[in-house]
C-alpha cells in the first residue's frame, strides 16, 4: 500500500499558558515533532501582552477577529480582522492585544516554533 501523502490533524495541541492566552498548534514541534513549520491558532484575551522577543524564525500572522498590535523594532503597527502581516527572523518585536476584545489569529513559524529560538526578554 502506498504511504499516505497528507496528514489529517484532528486535534490540535493545546500549549498550556499562564496568561491566558489560548493556542491550539495543529502542525509544529510541539503537535507532531516538524521542526519546518508551525501553525497555530491563538486567541489573545483582552489586555494581553507578551515581552519583546526576537525570533529566530518568520512568522506570518493572519487576524480573523479583533485587532493585534505589534511593536517591530521601534514601530507600532495595528492589524485588524482580514490584514496579515509578515515579520522576518531576527526582528525584534512585542505581540499585545491593549484592546477591549478578545483577538483571533492564525500564526505560521518558519521553522517552527520553539521556546529556545524565541529569545524572549526578562
Amino acid at each position: 500500500m502506498a504511504k499516505k501523502k497528507y496528514i489529517i490533524q484532528k486535534a490540535p495541541f493545546v500549549v498550556p499558558t499562564t496568561d491566558g492566552k489560548i493556542i491550539k498548534e495543529h502542525f509544529g514541534l510541539a503537535s507532531d515533532g516538524n521542526p519546518k513549520i508551525s501553525i497555530a491558532h491563538m486567541k489573545a484575551p483582552a489586555g494581553w501582552s507578551e515581552p519583546f522577543q526576537t525570533p529566530e524564525f518568520d512568522e506570518y500572522t493572519f487576524i480573523i477577529k479583533g485587532k493585534k498590535q505589534f511593536i517591530i523594532e521601534g514601530e507600532t503597527v495595528v492589524l485588524e480582522a482580514g490584514q496579515s502581516i509578515k515579520i522576518e527572523r531576527n526582528t525584534r518585536v512585542q505581540y499585545s492585544n491593549p484592546f477591549t476584545e478578545v483577538c483571533e489569529y492564525i500564526a505560521i513559524c518558519t521553522p517552527a516554533f520553539s521556546m529556545d529560538a524565541v529569545n524572549r526578554e526578562d
